[in-house]
């Protein structure tokens, strides 16, 4: 995996404050994912598929917020007194 794509994915993932969070959820140091962003070591091939199950995961969770988000927002009916 390039560099490139980790970044991508972390700040799509995580925002700009990515790299601490990837980490936690890779279960690997901060200075794990700063030596394979500036290309000191290379990214294991498992991390595609570890990055790959937190996007789904996240496009799963952003998937139920689509749906309930126009219900919230539309207007109340007014219920019988």
């Amino acid at each position: 995996m390039s560099s490139r794509l980790l970044k991508r994915v972390g700040e799509a993932l995580y925002g700009p404050r990515w790299q601490s969070e990837v980490a936690r959820d890779l279960e690997v140091s901060d200075r794990t994912v700063r030596r394979w962003v500036d290309g000191s070591y290379d990214v294991p091939d498992g991390v595609y598929l570890d990055l790959l199950a937190l996007c789904q995961e996240r496009v799963a969770e952003l998937d139920e917020l689509v749906e309930m988000l126009p219900r919230a927002a539309a207007p109340k009916q007014d219920s019988p007194q």
